[in-house]
């Protein structure tokens, strides 16, 4: 004969609510079923993963490696032999017989070879410049230059006054100014402040000539 099953206890409080509790039995029963479903659940796992893990992985076949062969090396065209060809040979010309020049006659005289070294500078055939004497103290302009002479017998003479080379004067308009050919400067162009004093040029004997 299977005994009672003690059920739900109820209780009833002073404001007239029931409160139903649960048997302790039940209770138990009902955890011990979930317990063992989940390890039964979580065994399941594990056997299928320990399952899958130890299949044989498939590996597919690699294509086959063909493996180029080297072509022989192709030897390089021979060249031609090049013909030896040997280096001319210069000639050189015999120098041409030097004739000797014929003898002069005795009664004739040898030409004149013309003049040479200090006969080439007769006196006179440079004329001395007459100009505004420039002293030794007095310092030129740009533009000026001193011209140093001598006489033909050697006598030195002061230096006058002249154009450097270089220079064209021009007026307050810079227009050149026409200047003698020898360059000689004339008074009315001298530097201001320069005395006005012509060269003297000293009169030479024909007979020191």
């Amino acid at each position: 004969m299977r005994s009672p099953q003690s059920g739900p206890e109820r209780r009833t409080d002073s404001d007239g609510v029931t409160r139903v509790t649960p048997s302790r039995e039940s209770s138990g029963g009902m955890g011990s079923w979930l317990i063992g479903g989940a390890t039964a659940v979580t065994g399941l796992c594990v056997a299928v993963c320990l399952w899958w893990l130890s299949r044989p992985v498939p590996v597919e076949d690699l294509p086959p490696v063909i493996v180029a062969e080297r072509p022989a090396p192709v030897p390089p065209p021979l060249e031609p032999a090049r013909p030896l060809v040997r280096p001319a040979v210069a000639t050189v010309a015999a120098p041409p017989p030097v004739e000797e020049p014929a003898p002069m006659p005795a009664d004739e005289p040898p030409p004149s070879e013309g003049k040479t070294g200090t006969a080439l500078y007769q006196r006179g055939t440079k004329p001395l410049k007459r100009g505004l004497v420039v002293p030794d103290d007095f310092e030129l302009p740009p533009g000026y230059m001193r011209h140093y002479q001598a006489t033909d017998n050697g006598q030195p003479l002061a230096a006058i006054l002249m154009f450097h080379p270089d220079f064209t004067p021009k007026d307050a308009n810079g227009q050149p100014i026409p200047i003698p050919e020898n360059r000689v400067v004339p008074e009315e162009l001298a530097p201001p402040g320069m005395p006005h004093k012509l060269l003297e040029i000293p009169v030479e004997d024909e007979d020191s000539q």
